[in-house]
């Protein structure tokens, strides 16, 4: 892992507090927040981003690098600092967001890892489990709507256990001609629906590396982009069930363009 920016302990905690035990006044809606031992470990060791806050508890100040500047706060403290149920284990970066890549700069020229394009996948837990997945198995980068996307921050970057900070991601304004643009530089574009015809593992026996489309839950991939992709397929399941997670899903797929690489 690479080392963390040097810092120094500092601070009781007692001085954080609002008035009447309220979180302070900002903090609580402040979206550049990562908790949890390991998004936010993760996060200080990105020599991309930018630390401007870390506050932990005893215990989990003494997990960090020696010289670390931390401010050591009682966990009550720090929930008031973060969302209503925040589970931060004690431990919170505030920092500059990752900007996202130009889309061809994070996934050309193809190279034979997958590249996971979502289509209006708004859960942030979700999207930080197929981060997770993707960082699992080797997955090039990850393609987002700039709109119907969340921020890698919070939730999200708690789901993803560290990989928002290892796996490229782009935003782009129009997922269709996204898919047209990897389409044209050499990838099969596979967009995956419970209904196609075609299942997965045929989809993959194309000798270029794919891109998979996954669509939201319940409403799947938008009819241009599910027109817009090479093929369709499905990831076949018992008759009794409608659909899979999405995250889990997009964790087959990936586990599968994985194991024909082998």
């Amino acid at each position: 892992m690479r080392s963390s920016p040097p810092l120094n302990r500092r601070g009781s905690g007692k001085g954080n507090q609002g008035k009447g035990g309220q979180r302070p006044d900002g903090d609580a809606a402040d979206t550049r927040w990562i908790w949890g031992v390991h998004a936010a470990l993760a996060a200080l060791a990105n020599p991309a981003r930018t630390v401007e806050r870390l506050v932990a508890s005893r215990n989990a100040a003494d997990r960090l690098p020696s010289g670390t500047k931390v401010e050591v706060l009682e966990p009550d403290a720090i929930d008031r600092l973060l969302p209503m149920g925040a589970v931060h284990q004690g431990l919170a970066v505030r920092c500059a967001p990752l900007e996202p890549e130009d889309l061809l700069d994070a996934c050309t020229p193809p190279d034979g890892r997958p590249v996971l394009v979502l289509d209006s996948v708004t859960d942030p837990q979700n999207v930080g489990a197929i981060f997770r997945s993707a960082a699992a198995f080797g997955a090039r980068a990850i393609v987002m709507q700039d709109r119907k996307s969340p921020p890698l921050t919070g939730a999200l970057a708690k789901a993803a256990a560290g990989a928002i900070e290892i796996v490229p991601h782009a935003r782009v304004v129009n997922i269709a001609r996204a898919i047209e643009e990897l389409a044209e530089a050499g990838y099969v574009t596979v967009g995956l629906e419970g209904e196609a015809d075609m299942s997965l593992a045929q989809a993959l026996d194309d000798l270029r590396p794919p891109v998979i489309v996954l669509g939201a839950e319940g409403a799947g991939l938008r009819d241009l982009v599910a027109k817009t992709c090479d093929v369709r397929a499905r990831i076949p399941i018992a008759p009794h069930m409608e659909s899979l997670n999405v995250s889990v899903a997009a964790a087959i797929a990936l586990y599968e363009a994985a194991r024909r690489k082998t």
